[in-house]
C-alpha cells in the first residue's frame, strides 16, 4: 500500500512560530464528508468551525476558501499556502487509502466516509485534539495521543486497517503537527483577528402565532424567536415556573444576515392555553429574558407592522399615481 508523501521533509514545522497560549477558551473542528460511488468516483468536501461560526469552506477540487474577512486569522499569506498544500496532498491521499481499504476488506459501493477533527483550548489547561472517523454514519476509528484505535463497536477489519496506519509514521506525525501545533496557533489567530464578530451579541425578538389545529378542541401554540446572535439560545413554554412537556424546538436556522432564527410549538388542549408564556434567554439580554403571554394574543413584530405598513401604502400609492397618470391620458385624447 502506497503511504502519504513525506510531508515532513517539505521542512512545514519549521516555517511555523509555536502557537501562543491562548486567552480565551474555543474549539476548532473540521468536517468532512466523502461519498465513494464507486472505485473511480469519489468527492471530498469539508468545512471550518469556530464555536458555532463558520470560518471556512473546502469544496471538492478547490482551495480553502474565507468565509470571513478575518479567516486568514493571524498566518502570513505563504503559511496558508502551505496549509492548502498539506489538504491538496491530504484529499489525493485520504482517497487513495480509502480504496485500497475497499478493496482489502471487499466493501460494497456505494459508501460514506465522515471525519471529525480540530481541537479545543482553554487557558491554563492542557491542549484537547481529536480526530475521529466515521464510516456510513457509525464510528470506526480515531487518532489517539500517537497512534489509531478503533472504536468499540467498530465493525469486523476496523483493527487492521488500524495496525496498518499505526505503521506508517509520517501520517502520525503529520496529524500530530497538524493537531497539536498548527490547530491551536489558528485558534489563537482567529480569536484575535476575529474578536469583535466573535463577541458580538444581538438581542432576538419574539412574538407569538397560531399554527393548524392539531385536532378538535386543540391548539397548536407557536413561540419564534429571530434575529440573535451568537446561536445559543434558550426557548420554553412555561406554566408559572414550571416547564411545559411535549414542547417540540426546531433546528436553530441562519437568517442571511448571520443571525439565528428557530421556533418553539406546543401542543395544549384549547382550554388549558391561558396563562401559559414563552420565556427567551440569551446572552444579549443580560439577564433580563423576555416573557410572552399567550393570554395577550399572537404577537408580530413591530419591524414587521412597520414593513407591512409601508408595503401597503406604497402599493396604494403607485395605484393612486397609475390611475391618475391614466385619466391624465383619457383627457388629453379628449
Amino acid at each position: 500500500m502506497e503511504c502519504w508523501p513525506v510531508l515532513l521533509l517539505w521542512g512545514l514545522p519549521q516555517m511555523w512560530a509555536s502557537p501562543e497560549a491562548p486567552q480565551s477558551s474555543a474549539r476548532l473542528l473540521f468536517l468532512q464528508i466523502s461519498p465513494f460511488a464507486n472505485s473511480s468516483w469519489t468527492r471530498t468536501d469539508g468545512s471550518f468551525w469556530l464555536g458555532a461560526l463558520q470560518t471556512h469552506s473546502w469544496s471538492n477540487g478547490l482551495d480553502i476558501h474565507f468565509l470571513r474577512p478575518w479567516s486568514q486569522g493571524k498566518l502570513s499569506d505563504h503559511q496558508w499556502e502551505q496549509l492548502q498544500q498539506v489538504f491538496w496532498v491530504y484529499r489525493s491521499s485520504f482517497n487513495r487509502e480509502i480504496r485500497e481499504f475497499a478493496k482489502m476488506l471487499h466493501l460494497d459501493y456505494p459508501f460514506v466516509v465522515q471525519v471529525s477533527a480540530g481541537c479545543e483550548v482553554h487557558p491554563g489547561s492542557p491542549l484537547k485534539s481529536f480526530f475521529h472517523s466515521a464510516f456510513q454514519g457509525s464510528d470506526i476509528l480515531s487518532f489517539q495521543e500517537t497512534s489509531w484505535v478503533p472504536a468499540p463497536d467498530a465493525p469486523h477489519g476496523t483493527e487492521m486497517i488500524s495496525n496498518v496506519l499505526n505503521k506508517d509514521q509520517y501520517i502520525k506525525d503529520t496529524l500530530e503537527w497538524l493537531l497539536n501545533d498548527i490547530c491551536p496557533q489558528l485558534v489563537t489567530g482567529l480569536l484575535e483577528a476575529g474578536q469583535q464578530d466573535l463577541e458580538k451579541q444581538v438581542k432576538p425578538e419574539a412574538w407569538l402565532s397560531s399554527g393548524p389545529p392539531p385536532g378538535p378542541g386543540r391548539l397548536l401554540l407557536v413561540c419564534h424567536v429571530s434575529g440573535f446572535y451568537p446561536e445559543p439560545v434558550w426557548v420554553r413554554w412555561m406554566r408559572g415556573q414550571q416547564e411545559q412537556p411535549g414542547a417540540q424546538q426546531g433546528d436553530v436556522l441562519p437568517n442571511a444576515d448571520g443571525t439565528w432564527h428557530l421556533r418553539v410549538t406546543l401542543d395544549v388542549a384549547a382550554v388549558e392555553a391561558a396563562g401559559l408564556t414563552c420565556r427567551v434567554r440569551h446572552s444579549s439580554l443580560g439577564g433580563q429574558d423576555i416573557v410572552l403571554s399567550w393570554a395577550e394574543g399572537s404577537h408580530v413584530p413591530v419591524g414587521w407592522i412597520i414593513a407591512a405598513v409601508l408595503a401597503s401604502l406604497l402599493l396604494v400609492g403607485g395605484g393612486v399615481t397609475f390611475w391618475l397618470k391614466k385619466r391624465r391620458s383619457y383627457q388629453d385624447i379628449l
